[in-house]
């Protein structure tokens, strides 16, 4: 069954899934590209969450189009992304610092 979509809601919604695409291409394309681990996992967690989050702000919109009112689910799956890839990046960047570094004496 398709849903009609309102022409305001897809005309946004379509350029949300292209830029997230293209984000997302572009963060997995420097995981496989760039030299170390801190330029990959930089490139990783910039690209592909914000790629994550177009799509996502994209689905909202176009659920809350086809609903009638407005609909958060999405909201709840964005703000775990946002809170748990940085502090995931982080945690990874810690201990390869950690690894990296001579022991001490």
């Amino acid at each position: 069954m398709m849903a009609d979509v309102p022409l305001w809601a897809a005309v946004p919604a379509t350029v949300l899934l292209i830029a997230g695409g293209l984000l997302t291409l572009v963060g997995s394309i420097g995981l496989l590209r760039l030299p170390n681990f801190f330029m990959r996992i930089h490139s990783v967690s910039m690209g592909n969450t914000l790629g994550v989050g177009c799509v996502l702000v994209a689905s909202m919109l176009l659920d809350s189009a086809v609903a009638g009112q407005l609909v958060l689910h999405e909201l709840l799956i964005t703000l775990f992304v946002v809170f748990t890839a940085p502090i995931t990046a982080i945690l990874l960047m810690q201990a390869a610092i950690r690894r990296t570094k001579p022991p001490r004496k």
